[in-house]
């Protein structure tokens, strides 16, 4: 069963939306509309949770980032997978 869908009416300046036509490509506007619109719910749940665990736990630190970054990716390795973005 796919979801209920509604019609909406937005605004958004032209060349966006001739961009985002062009990239729907078959799905059409809508369809490439939803998602981003989905990606960006998305990035502003975990921007939320982030807040909140730096709240709870205190701030990331770059070396943090370096140090979870560097076990990732030996991990990523050790299961004979490429880290994402590694060359």
């Amino acid at each position: 069963m796919s979801e209920a869908t509604g019609k909406y009416s937005i605004t958004m300046p032209r060349d966006i939306a001739a961009a985002a036509k062009a990239r729907g490509g078959s799905a059409g506007l809508s369809a490439y509309v939803s998602a981003a619109v989905a990606r960006q719910i998305e990035r502003d749940d975990l921007n939320e949770l982030i807040v909140a665990a730096e709240a709870e736990h205190g701030p990331i630190t770059d070396k943090d980032t370096r140090d979870l970054r560097a076990q990732l990716h030996a991990a990523q390795r050790a299961q004979g997978t490429s880290p994402a973005g590694a060359a």
